[in-house]
């Protein structure tokens, strides 16, 4: 059979294709062909059905099956993304062009049909395809396009990346998608956020005579096992150890440096939300610091995330140890500080620099977190070698999805392992 459109992969990041080759590639072509199918397993008839979805128009002879009612637009939607005839003067094979092209009309057209045929999830991915493939991204500049697209995170880094190119007219529309990607992280993520860091910071605080409620019997066992009875079998508790109740004050400070470069607009989107839900803590002190070879602390705009994200500046050069120095300089409680650094760890400024300085804030009594992204997106490309030389300074990197973000904070509150996820 020819490749035709299973040769269309999702990229997810453009720095290196090197970091991901352990991985299968998914095409958008093939997850929309899939969820078009039903449910159950499929007759030869069906299968015959899929492989003429997927190859397109080149199908049809191989597969000697004839698209027939919802098929004919769904393939029709599929044909104009991800390609509908070799090109002119091929080498033979069945290499494909797109057949969108420029036209807002049509594309607007496009992205209705889409909605029609796909589930919400699909119909992300393939507008994504259309704006990495196409190069649709100027299309977004008009309000009608933005009206029509399904909102999601890659789409609100596409729209940040455009950055001064929006015009006036389409900045009220952007923010209104921005706004409603935000509200619903917000919503998934929010309460569980707040619930798990509440826990956190008040096991965080031990005092040595709590009430019977607030009795930490793990810590208070280990502490007097040299009390041990043999005779009762009983440990007899000289020294209560036990759980501190948050007050009013602030107990800890939180501070996020998220690398704004390109690749990093996912994470840009879920940290800008998490640093919200944190700054909205009265018992954590937030400082939320964006960078690239220059530093912008946004942290008096964090009542609102989406002036956060409108504030970023995505697809600049990478100097971390800038912004490293900037956070340091901030810092007035090293041991009560937890410092969560956001980054694919492509050094652009002084990298021995960078390594002294997190050595020094880990041995000032700062915990220290490297997030190689705050995604949903898989494995990232990184730069191994930086990684390598941060864990071995007792600060391993590593990619984090939003629903484990809480948990790694109140292990880094309570100064206990992060529970860092299963690479394999």
């Amino acid at each position: 059979m020819t490749k035709g459109r299973a040769d269309t992969k999702d990229t997810t990041d453009t720095r290196t294709a090197t970091d991901t080759t352990d991985r299968a590639d998914t095409t958008g072509q093939e997850k929309a062909t899939m969820t078009a199918a039903p449910a159950g397993p499929p007759a030869d008839d069906e299968r015959l059905r899929r492989w003429r979805m997927v190859l397109g128009a080149d199908g049809a002879e191989s597969t000697g099956h004839t698209l027939t009612g919802r098929d004919v637009p769904m393939d029709g939607a599929l044909t104009a993304l991800y390609g509908g005839g070799k090109k002119p003067g091929g080498r033979g094979g069945s290499d494909r062009t797109a057949g969108l092209g420029a036209s807002a009309p049509s594309v607007a057209r496009w992205l209705g049909d889409i909605r029609t045929y796909f589930p919400s999830s699909v119909v992300q991915v393939m507008q994504r395809d259309a704006i990495d493939r196409l190069g649709l991204s100027a299309l977004l500049l008009e309000p009608e396009m933005l009206e029509a697209v399904e909102p999601d995170v890659h789409l609100v880094g596409t729209l940040l990346s455009l950055g001064k190119a929006m015009p006036e007219t389409t900045k009220e529309t952007a923010r209104a998608v921005v706004r409603k990607v935000v509200e619903d992280l917000e919503k998934r993520l929010a309460t569980r956020t707040r619930a798990t860091l509440t826990g956190a910071l008040d096991r965080s605080a031990r005092i040595s005579r709590p009430r019977h409620r607030d009795i930490d019997w793990d810590r208070t066992i280990r502490a007097n096992l040299k009390n041990y009875l043999p005779a009762h079998r009983t440990v007899v508790p000289e020294r209560l150890v036990g759980h501190g109740r948050a007050d009013r004050g602030v107990r800890k400070d939180v501070i996020l440096c998220i690398d704004q470069s390109g690749s990093m607009a996912a994470s840009v989107v879920h940290a800008s939300v998490f640093g919200a839900v944190l700054a909205s803590m009265r018992t954590l002190a937030t400082r939320l610091v964006v960078f690239d070879t220059a530093v912008a602390d946004l942290t008096d705009q964090l009542d609102d995330p989406v002036d956060v994200l409108f504030g970023t500046r995505l697809g600049g050069g990478t100097d971390i140890n800038r912004a490293l120095a900037y956070c340091q300089s901030k810092i007035t409680r090293p041991a009560d500080t937890v410092v969560v650094l956001i980054s694919d760890l492509y050094e652009g400024g002084i990298r021995d620099e960078m390594l002294k300085r997190v050595a020094a804030m880990k041995a000032s009594g700062i915990q220290f977190v490297a997030l190689l992204a705050l995604s949903d997106e898989g494995a990232p490309a990184y730069d191994r070698e930086h990684a390598a030389a941060l864990g071995a300074l007792g600060a391993p990197a590593f990619a984090c999805t939003p629903d484990l973000f809480p948990e790694i904070m109140a292990a880094a509150i309570e100064k206990r392992p992060l529970p860092i996820p299963d690479r394999g």
